[in-house]
């Protein structure tokens, strides 16, 4: 198996100061990719922090012999995306791929959520994502080639209480990377994203809470988070970023040393030109019945 080497490659990596961003950053800067760390340090909720966690990368990767730099400018400013993407081309000239990992997290009961606490979710997560994307695109689309790494997570599909704001807004963000993987064929830009299964800051604070939910103890919850350092998550976004990648518009579930395909399929259903709601209601089974199911497929392959 040929190495996947990022050498004279520049990538941006957002929320890269920590956590599964820090994983990815490290990864990349050692299979020779110049990397640009973006982070302006905000604590989970999307708080302002005055801690510049993004130079603490940059100095890591330079003692292991790599080239970074760090941008602290906010995702969730069209101005602050801007910015990243211009300090990669200023300090490297180009840009190859871009890694949107930057997020936040602040759960909360539906009804006890205001609107600014949903649209903080929808500003980093989606608007961030949007942003940056968008920021690098004609680099990218005049190279004639790149890559887009994104990130969803499993809490879009539902199932876990108090993220319906943290949920709804990856869900957003997965729709942003299934249709610019439409768009970005036709210029051999490759757009994916991972689903990440870590124990970060971010899950940390809703461990006691999924323990309850899922009647674990303390001690068997601690042993879970053991098993997910958020460093297991970055060997699947690397190689999404690789120019080698022929995905297009796939979701990786990755972590806990696993990858999976997250994928949206379609069942055969029924097809009936008078269809009436009983027959939607007598036929369910048949609907629901994911036996002969197919994936949908979002476009070609980039190569």
């Amino acid at each position: 198996m040929t190495d996947l080497r990022f050498d004279d490659k520049v990538v941006v990596v957002t929320g890269g100061g920590r956590g599964i961003g820090r994983g990815h950053a490290l990864l990349l800067a050692a299979k020779g990719a110049r990397v640009v760390i973006a982070d302006n340090g905000a604590d989970i909720d999307g708080r302002a922090c005055a801690w510049r966690p993004a130079d603490a990368v940059v100095e890591e990767i330079a003692q292991a012999g790599g080239r970074a730099v760090a941008c602290s400018a906010s995702v969730a400013d069209e101005a602050g995306a801007q910015s990243i993407i211009d300090t990669a081309v200023d300090a490297f000239g180009r840009i190859d791929a871009v890694i949107n990992n930057a997020g936040v997290h602040d759960p909360g009961l539906f009804e006890t959520l205001s609107m600014d606490r949903i649209r903080t979710m929808l500003d980093v997560h989606y608007f961030g994502t949007l942003f940056v994307s968008r920021a690098a695109w004609p680099h990218l689309v005049d190279a004639g080639r790149g890559r887009i790494v994104n990130t969803v997570s499993e809490a879009m599909l539902g199932g876990i209480p108090e993220l319906t704001s943290y949920g709804a807004a990856k869900g957003a963000v997965w729709g942003l990377t299934r249709n610019l993987a439409t768009e970005g064929a036709a210029h051999g830009i490759g757009v994916n994203a991972i689903a990440p299964r870590a124990y970060t800051r971010m899950s940390a604070s809703q461990g006691r809470q999924l323990a309850q939910l899922y009647g674990m103890s303390e001690d068997m919850m601690a042993e879970i988070n053991a098993s997910m350092p958020p460093e297991l998550c970055a060997p699947a976004a690397v190689f999404l970023a690789h120019e080698s990648c022929s995905c297009n518009g796939e979701v990786l579930l990755t972590g806990m040393g696993g990858v999976s395909r997250l994928a949206v399929v379609r069942t055969q259903g029924i097809w009936k030109q008078a269809l009436s709601a009983e027959d939607v209601a007598e036929n369910l089974d048949q609907i629901m019945n994911v036996d002969d199911a197919y994936v949908t497929e979002v476009t070609r392959s980039v190569l």
